[in-house]
């Protein structure tokens, strides 16, 4: 059998070098699709404070194939199946020659309601 991943989009808000009124950067978003990626739901845990006592956060792991150029991640969002995740920190593919799957950049994903 032969893993076959889906359809993802990114986006990232990039900086035009312009600023506003308030002296903050100005950004426009830029997105792309990335096809064959595997999706690993990861665990839920319930926001336990009390600040929050309805919330919770979901985490997803994605497998991204070696295939596609290689952006940093750092503070994109990623939509799965409709829904919105962050990125967490700015994953690395794995490189130096190791080539045991089509996939190399593994992204740890997450995402709080309520």
């Amino acid at each position: 059998m032969r893993l076959h991943g889906e359809t993802i989009t990114v986006t990232w808000r990039v900086p035009t070098g312009e600023v506003d009124g308030g002296n903050k950067p100005v950004c426009r978003t830029e997105t792309e699709t990335i096809d064959d990626v595997l999706v690993k739901p990861g665990a839920d845990e319930n926001a336990a404070n009390s600040t929050r006592p309805a919330g919770i956060t979901a985490a997803l792991t994605i497998a991204i194939p070696r295939v596609w150029t290689y952006r940093s991640l750092r503070n994109a969002l990623v939509t799965i199946r409709g829904h919105d995740y962050r990125v967490i920190g700015d994953p690395l593919p794995v490189d130096g020659g190791i080539t045991p799957t089509r996939w190399n950049l593994s992204v740890e994903l997450t995402d709080t309601e309520g």
